[in-house]
């Protein structure tokens, strides 16, 4: 780390995964094949709902969404990640570093607020079915989207501007992109109310919608468990598996990365979380709903029966 004050610093250094120089060949084949695999497999998921019109309803019009988010959400770091594999540590500019840390809190966050949405769908969808179509109209959906896309934007913007007009005393970021926490470690002076900045963003980003989340399946449950039959029970329960899946992966990952506190923080735990919930999780979104999902996996059938003509 380069001491003193450096608030004239024009660029960091991404240390990336320096520890592990030895692995860095395997690590880079198997990033760029989960990249392209997520890829390919939210590619396939977005084309085939908008292609098939059985699947025009807001559950899947959310999972387009979601779909796309993990395209984006990912591609904002792998290509780096990849680069600082290839060359070692890797040279960025405060402005590419403050661009990066701003589109990967909007995406995150945009994802945490729409599976939020989705959980709604769900508890409107379970609990008033008679009303589903009417409460959960066009405008409704693209509210909801759009709402999770302004969330994204104020959190990147406020985190972004803060960070990035604060003095630094180093220039070296121990990780393989422009996280918070090691570019937090990096400011001069006492960055106590930095840490508060990040743990009040975070359980407005991730504690909010998680709690909406459990209230709907609290809600959801509850409901399930008076239906008179099991065949309705299990017919309700799957609709809402692969969601409750996708759910406790990404908040699970997310929230033990940016709720807990900083004694706890170490740099070979933490780039383990940032791949966990940035890299994999994007490619198993749409394998747990391709998988668990029957008219999915119907609508698949068909367009491969198609082209197969």
């Amino acid at each position: 780390m380069i001491l003193g004050n450096l608030s004239g610093v024009s660029e960091f250094r991404l240390l990336g995964f320096s520890e592990t120089s030895h692995l860095h060949p395997l690590l880079f084949v198997v990033l760029l094949s989960l990249y392209i695999l997520t890829l390919m497999a939210n590619t396939v998921i977005a084309f085939i709902i908008n292609s098939d019109h059985t699947l025009h309803t807001p559950m899947y019009f959310f999972l387009t969404q979601l779909s796309c988010l993990d395209i984006c959400y990912l591609s904002v770091i792998i290509p780096t990640i990849l680069e600082n594999l290839m060359v070692g540590a890797v040279s960025i500019s405060k402005t590419r570093c403050a661009m990066q840390m701003f589109f990967f809190l909007f995406f995150g966050v945009a994802e945490c607020f729409l599976l939020a949405a989705m959980s709604l769908d769900r508890y409107i969808a379970i609990c008033h079915p008679l009303h589903y179509n009417i409460i959960m109209n066009s405008r409704v959906c693209r509210s909801l989207v759009a709402g999770s896309y302004f969330c994204g934007t104020a959190v990147g913007l406020v985190h972004t501007l803060i960070t990035f007009s604060s003095p630094w005393c180093g220039s070296a970021i121990d990780h393989f992109f422009c996280e918070i926490q090691p570019l937090l470690d990096l400011l001069c002076g006492n960055t106590f109310p930095r840490e508060i900045q990040v743990i009040v963003v975070a359980v407005f980003a991730i504690l909010s919608p998680f709690l909406l989340i459990i209230y709907s399946y609290v809600r959801i449950i509850s409901t399930i468990l008076w239906m008179p039959s099991a065949e309705s029970q299990q017919k309700a329960f799957s609709t809402c598996s692969s969601h409750l899946l996708v759910v406790t992966l990404f908040y699970g990952t997310a929230g033990s990365m940016y709720l807990r506190p900083k004694y706890s923080y170490c740099a070979s735990v933490d780039k383990f979380l940032s791949l966990s919930y940035s890299v994999v999780t994007p490619l198993l979104n749409p394998v747990i709903y391709s998988f668990r999902n029957e008219e999915v996996k119907r609508a698949l059938r068909k367009k491969w029966r198609k082209i197969n003509l």
